[in-house]
């Protein structure tokens, strides 16, 4: 959390977790961490800023507990599976993902069981209080982390699975990920860092899906494309996805209206599109007669 960002905005009002996302998303250097717990605020406000608090402390305490400074990136992952994945237990399992917990940051780290991205995000936090070289690998269908060089151009980069407890993977077992995911070879540029921004956005894709499969959480899957909206770069159609949740949570007027803003986007490229939005948007708003 950046210290000249207050996360309670005072006179008593509740703090305004959306707004403090947005925000931290458009800092010069976004923190991973700070916003994928402002999204577990908003997922669930009684959680408050005692629980984030709560939080980071959780994540200082986890890097403390490393017993030296490794020396080099293997070394590094050597110790943090010893602590994440054997001796505190971080690690998935396919029933995680059926919990909207597992992608939130708070919870994991209460449970210590989550998807592979956001255990990934406990190990990069945490490593990378320990001054660790660390960042995330946004394989397709699976996040991992690499210590060292990202891409291991150098010989010198290393590959854990925090999802297998921090099992380290050799060259065959990310080909073997990325086959079994896409049907495709590796491709050596997957294996760049992943943006901070872009960890953020696949989480709240992740949301997203739970949500979608799940009709009666459409609260869920609004609050999740709302976030999105508010980062920096994001896909202009979640604007669309927006509306139709609106109309169907029975906004008709909110909801008539993001349609005819998509409509403007898209207008330029698609005009057939746009007078399919702007038909939509009139059907919607005779919902209230």
């Amino acid at each position: 959390m950046r210290e000249d960002t207050p996360m309670n905005p005072g006179d008593g009002e509740p703090p305004d977790w959306r707004r403090q996302f947005a925000e931290e998303a458009r800092a010069e250097k976004p923190d991973l961490a700070t916003l994928c717990l402002l999204i577990g605020a908003v997922a669930d406000p009684a959680l408050g800023q005692p629980g984030l608090d709560e939080a980071q402390i959780e994540l200082d305490r986890l890097a403390g507990l490393l017993p030296f400074r490794p020396a080099g990136p293997r070394s590094w992952a050597t110790a943090l599976a010893e602590l994440l994945g054997a001796g505190c237990g971080f690690e998935g399992a396919p029933g995680d993902y059926r919990r909207l917990g597992s992608s939130l940051l708070p919870e994991v780290l209460r449970r210590r069981r989550g998807l592979p991205i956001l255990l990934s995000v406990v190990w990069i936090e945490v490593a990378r209080r320990a001054g660790a070289p660390v960042y995330g690998v946004a394989l397709p269908g699976h996040f991992v982390v690499g210590f060292g060089t990202p891409g291991g151009g150098t010989g010198e980069g290393v590959l854990v699975d925090p999802f297998d407890g921090g099992r380290l993977l050799t060259g065959a077992d990310a080909e073997l990920l990325v086959a079994g995911a896409t049907g495709e070879p590796l491709d050596p540029a997957m294996l760049r860092a992943a943006d901070p921004l872009d960890i953020v956005l696949r989480i709240l894709n992740n949301i997203r899906a739970w949500a979608s499969a799940r009709p009666e959480r459409t609260d869920v899957q609004l609050w999740a494309v709302e976030l999105s909206l508010l980062l920096p770069a994001h896909p202009a159609r979640l604007r669309y996805e927006r509306a139709q949740l609106l109309v169907q949570r029975g906004d008709f007027l909110g909801g008539a209206r993001e349609l005819e803003g998509y409509a403007e986007v898209v207008e330029a490229v698609e005009p057939a599109t746009a007078e399919t939005l702007r038909g939509r948007a009139k059907a919607a708003r005779a919902r209230l007669n």
